[in-house]
């Protein structure tokens, strides 16, 4: 039998507006169970540090020049860490943690991955063992770093019997989707499909004082500018990085739907992405031969009522969307289980990206692991 493990995973995705937490036991294989799921909120001066930094960082050289910026801010969140794993850890025992840390900058072409999150400190202060910096191992073997919960992804299918193959969407700030076939284990692919949420909050941040779009309600009380639509699809067809299995929130970018209001700016960014999704899905899955196939969809986005029938409008007909809630697994923390789990693949040296997820040249191992003395 192997020996399970009480995991921690933490992951402060794209959107940079807090850090989920979830706790899972399992053996790193096969199973797992969840334990706790809980969302910590940043507070105001750490988010909007976030975004200022996110917006001034697209290259290996800025981070050189902003590292006196990115040194604070990664105290910062690191301590922020610290303070809620220490209330959970007044109500739980665990044996590791899987710390994800805030990406400030990925950049698929410049095999570049950057997470603020001292995971020495962060070991240090809780004394707990901890695995961070998922993504440079897979780098170093010709990966992208990116994405890399597919191999969670279809355990989650495994364990809760869905029929394969299906696929699971994550529309985080990037959105990303795991198709499952039918052999286990390995038998997946998984890439970065385009802008998820990042749009549309940057968006409403910019023009409000609301962080996001609650359910696509602007969007849907807002009219998409066509002629800028057009434009914006024009762009995105010609882009630079159409190879690329990663994507970050700075590959996109706002600017091309000012002057409009905040409704029908939402509205028109929502159709844009809602298109992105919908093709990306409809070329991907173009060749599925069922007669309905299952497309769970997880992260924030998927409460984005407007977006969603935007993506239902642009690709096959006999793909079904449904919220991976409908299987009871709790839709917003799917990625903090993920890296929960990934954290003991690492510890029990077990692959977490793969050719077919990341383009690495191997299975690979990843996480820099800190043990506690």
């Amino acid at each position: 039998m192997n020996k399970e493990y009480t995991s921690l995973g933490l992951m402060s995705g794209t959107s940079g507006d807090g850090v989920d937490a979830s706790i899972i036991k399992s053996d790193g294989l096969s199973k797992y169970e969840v334990i706790l799921n809980k969302y910590y909120e940043y507070d105001k001066e750490i988010y909007q540090n976030i975004h200022l930094l996110k917006e001034k960082i697209n290259s290996s050289k800025d981070l050189i020049n902003y590292s006196d910026d990115l040194k604070n801010l990664e105290r910062k969140i690191t301590m922020f860490h610290v303070k809620l794993i220490n209330e959970i850890l007044k109500k739980k025992e665990i044996d590791i943690v899987g710390f994800h840390g805030q990406t400030i900058l990925h950049n698929s072409e410049q095999r570049i991955s950057r997470q603020l999150g001292d995971g020495i400190l962060l070991s240090q202060l809780i004394k707990k063992n901890i695995v961070y910096d998922f993504r440079q191992n897979d780098i170093k073997n010709g990966g992208e770093g990116a994405p890399l919960t597919p191999i969670f992804h279809q355990l989650i299918l495994k364990q809760n019997k869905i029929e394969v193959p299906s696929c699971v969407l994550n529309i985080g700030g990037i959105s990303n989707i795991t198709i499952v076939g039918n052999y286990y284990p390995f038998d997946f692919t998984s890439r970065d499909i385009g802008p998820g949420n990042c749009l549309i909050d940057s968006w409403v941040r910019k023009n409000s004082n609301q962080k996001f779009d609650k359910d696509g309600k602007l969007a849907s009380i807002g009219k998409t500018n066509e002629i800028i639509l057009e434009q914006a699809q024009e762009l995105y067809s010609n882009r630079t990085n159409q190879k690329t299995l990663s994507l970050d929130v700075n590959d996109f970018d706002v600017s091309f739907a000012r002057g409009l209001s905040l409704e029908d700016g939402a509205a028109t960014l929502t159709d844009f992405t809602g298109r992105i999704i919908g093709a990306a899905l409809f070329t991907l899955l173009s060749n599925i031969r069922e007669k309905l196939f299952r497309v769970l969809v997880c992260g924030g986005g998927r409460k984005n009522k407007t977006l969603l029938d935007k993506i239902k409008n642009r690709t096959l007909k006999n793909i079904v969307l449904q919220p991976i809630d409908d299987y009871g697994i709790d839709g917003d923390f799917v990625e903090s289980q993920a890296f929960a789990y990934l954290a003991i693949r690492s510890l029990i040296n077990e692959p977490i990206s793969f050719p077919d997820t990341t383009g690495c040249s191997k299975p690979s191992t990843g996480g820099k692991i800190i043990k506690f003395k």
